[in-house]
This record gives C-alpha cells, sequence and structure tokens, in this order.
C-alpha cells in the first residue's frame, strides 16, 4: 500500500513538473518570436499610419511596435496626462490628439514630463502648424492597472485609454491605436519643461530558459526520490516478510 501511494504520488508530481517544463518551452518560443518581430518593427523605414478604413483590422499580434507616421495639426487643448513612472521619475505621459489631414484623430503620446510641467500644459495653444509624427505604433489600454483604475470624472488616467480618454474630451471616434512619438535629433528635453519622446521599452525579458531548466529538473528529482523512496520500502518489505 505504501508503495502504490508513493508510486501516486511520484507520477503526479512528475507529470505536473513536466506541463509546467513543456508549457516554458511554448512561452520561450512565443517570446523569441516576439522579440524578432518587434525588432524588425521597429528598424523598418516608417510607414503611413493606418487610416480609419484599416482600422478595424489593426491588432496587436500583427501591428504593435510597427514604425509609423502620420502627418496634421495637434489639439493641444484636448491633450490628457497620464501618470506614469520611468527612469526620469515620476510624473506623467503627454497624451495629445493628432488631427490628420484627413480630418481623423489619432492620439499621440508626445512623451515623458514631470509634474512642474503641469503649468506649461494648462497655457497649451488650442491648435498648431502642421507636423508629421514619427514613432511607434501601440495598441489602446482600456483597463486600468492592479488596484488602480481610470476615473474619467475626475480625470485619473493610469492607462492609455483612448477611447475612454476621447469620450471625456469630446472627440468622437479615434484610431484603435496610439503614436509613441520617437525621439528626435539634438539632446533630450528637459521633462519639467518639455515632453521626453522616445522612452517606449522595447526591451523583453526572456527568462523561460531557466524555468523550464527548473521544472524538467525537479521532475528528475522528482523521480529520482521515487526511485530512492521505492527501494528502502521494498528492502524493508522484504526484511519483515523473513
Amino acid at each position: 500500500m505504501r508503495l502504490a501511494v508513493i508510486a501516486l504520488i511520484s507520477l503526479l508530481l512528475f507529470a505536473t513538473f513536466c506541463s509546467l517544463g513543456v508549457w516554458q518551452v511554448h512561452r520561450r518560443a512565443w517570446k523569441l518570436d516576439l522579440i524578432a518581430k518587434v525588432d524588425s518593427r521597429v528598424h523598418r523605414p516608417a510607414i503611413e499610419a493606418p487610416l480609419r478604413p484599416q482600422w478595424p483590422a489593426v491588432n496587436a499580434a500583427d501591428d504593435e511596435y510597427l514604425h509609423v507616421q502620420a502627418s496634421g495639426t495637434f489639439l493641444y487643448d484636448k491633450q490628457t496626462l497620464v501618470q506614469a513612472v520611468t527612469d526620469l521619475g515620476s510624473g506623467f505621459w503627454v497624451l495629445t490628439p493628432l488631427r490628420r489631414d484627413d480630418g481623423e484623430l489619432v492620439m499621440v503620446n508626445r512623451g515623458f514630463v514631470l509634474p512642474e510641467w503641469r503649468k506649461e500644459a494648462s497655457a497649451a495653444p488650442a491648435s498648431s502648424t502642421r507636423v508629421t509624427v514619427a514613432g511607434l505604433l501601440r495598441m489602446d489600454e482600456p483597463k486600468g492597472v492592479f488596484l488602480r483604475h481610470n476615473d474619467a470624472a475626475i480625470d485619473l488616467w493610469y492607462t492609455r485609454d483612448l477611447q475612454g480618454i476621447a469620450a471625456k474630451r469630446g472627440l468622437g471616434p479615434v484610431a484603435p491605436y496610439f503614436i509613441d512619438m520617437q525621439a528626435g535629433p539634438g539632446a533630450q528635453p528637459d521633462p519639467r519643461t518639455a515632453p521626453v519622446p522616445g522612452l517606449t521599452q522595447v526591451h523583453f525579458p526572456n527568462n523561460h530558459m531557466s524555468y523550464l531548466v527548473t521544472w524538467f529538473a525537479l521532475a528528475a528529482m522528482t523521480l529520482a526520490g521515487a526511485g530512492l523512496l521505492w527501494r528502502d520500502e521494498w528492502r524493508r518489505g522484504s526484511r519483515l516478510k523473513k
């Protein structure tokens, strides 16, 4: 009976550890594919950002981190600050609508600012001259973060919830993606006085090899431990029979 229990528990643990190891093998393959795709997209020449007829087909798997560009006029009076933490400190992303030449709207993350910049934001002009913006296509972030939820009523945003922000600002339909504006030539702006673009993180941690080695090692240790217990129990039973 003891041998049967040992065998059953050992098989369950072995199967569990092997399943986790196989899962990590698939996760590692997925992560490597993601890294390769993102690296390829980021370094391609900028293409025109998807227009309204293309919006329904835009998705994270095929389009996120594409290098895109769009031309139009910034609506500074409709911009929104989204809370953020970067290497520059705790502050905000500056999300500003861009009215494209065809009249459609796409949100642009113009960069990171520190809280001191909010004084500048209140004095922003209502419109601007025509500009061409280049950067990385990023998908809508409709959900908040853990224990922090966007609250449109008080204009508090933890994620770049494009549709929620558009409704709050009375913008009407906006693209289901935003453009993370790339850094221009020259020195980095002071985040106390101007948005700092080009802070998009495109490096993804890939620790799946260590995880899968751990799970398969535990599976092997389970078999080895079960073998030792089985041997000891069998010897013990043999002695009792004598």
